[in-house]
């Protein structure tokens, strides 16, 4: 029996997409869903796709979310409790999170930022470097992306922490767990990667109670979600020189909007959202493999726990 699949990918090329998936899962009958569609489909191939896909759909035997973040998807509560939804837990991406970290880690450490400062005022000036061994990297979040942050940054000789909301263990890392510990975790951090999911639990956990955990002159870079930081209270921990820099991948309402204090803040470097790029070939390989797990009766990685949010 054909296995029935529709797709949809908001803001991807469908005329690259589909033929590599058609390739990839050859047994499997793909159509790309328009307004209307409500035939029967096994699997839905989905990236911010509208209610009306999942609307009287019947059938589904699972939905798989073509990024990591399902927040928006949970939120949308269109897919039925008993279908369950996965999310890519790499596909290309943890390497890319990763790279993005370790730049924003020797951007702090080697003092690129103030340096960038100083020949824009064309000032010729030595800035005293940091020292390695007292330069504590703190990673929040150990899923794939976060232990692929750490091993990226062991090689450079950081002293590296972790925290999550779960006890982990993970190699080359002091890890922490839950609300209780993080003052401890941040008790040394110079430098904080945020790449914790959207939760109930982690929205607007980058705030000015955090912040003063942090010692003074600290910096954060923020690969997660944009809803995790309180704007206002980080454009007050960089005025109070609290903070020394922020690096900001995600903001609360995306794209920045004209005349947001960040796109002009000299302590903010703002990226729009490319930390870690869907690709196509590495995404169809692992949505197809997840399909033909399934079909055998096995469970794929990247089961989403609801209760979670992740």
């Amino acid at each position: 029996m054909t296995i029935e699949v529709v797709y949809y990918n908001e803001g991807e090329d469908p005329a690259e997409w589909l033929p590599a998936l058609r390739q990839a899962l050859p047994e499997a009958n793909i159509r790309l869903w328009k307004e209307g569609d409500v035939a029967p489909a096994d699997y839905a191939l989905v990236w911010n796709a509208p209610k009306a896909l999942f609307e009287g759909r019947r059938g589904l035997k699972a939905v798989f979310n073509l990024a990591a973040g399902v927040d928006a998807l949970l939120a949308s509560e269109v897919v039925p409790e008993k279908v369950p939804i996965f999310r890519l837990e790499d596909a290309g991406m943890a390497v890319q999170i990763a790279e993005y970290a370790v730049y924003a880690v020797l951007r702090y450490f080697r003092r690129f930022d103030e340096y960038s400062k100083l020949q824009a005022t064309g000032q010729w000036g030595f800035l005293t470097p940091n020292d390695r061994n007292h330069f504590t990297v703190g990673i929040m979040g150990l899923g794939v992306m976060g232990t692929k942050a750490a091993t990226m940054l062991k090689p450079f000789g950081f002293p590296l922490k972790g925290w999550s909301r779960n006890p982990k263990t993970v190699p080359s890392l002091m890890c922490y767990a839950g609300l209780g510990e993080l003052p401890s975790f941040l008790s040394d951090v110079r430098v904080l990667v945020c790449l914790l999911p959207k939760t109930s639990e982690t929205v607007g956990i980058l705030n000015a109670d955090l912040f003063r955990m942090l010692p003074d002159g600290a910096a954060i870079v923020n690969l997660g979600r944009g809803a995790l930081m309180n704007e206002d209270d980080l454009l007050d921990a960089l005025a109070s020189r609290k903070l020394c820099g922020a690096t900001l991948d995600v903001v609360a309402n995306e794209p920045l909007s004209h005349g947001h204090p960040f796109w002009q803040h000299p302590d903010v470097m703002l990226t729009p959202h490319i930390a870690g790029l869907t690709f196509c070939d590495e995404t169809v390989a692992v949505v197809a493999q997840a399909v033909r797990c399934l079909e055998r009766g096995e469970v794929p990685p990247g089961l989403v726990d609801r209760t979670k949010g992740y």
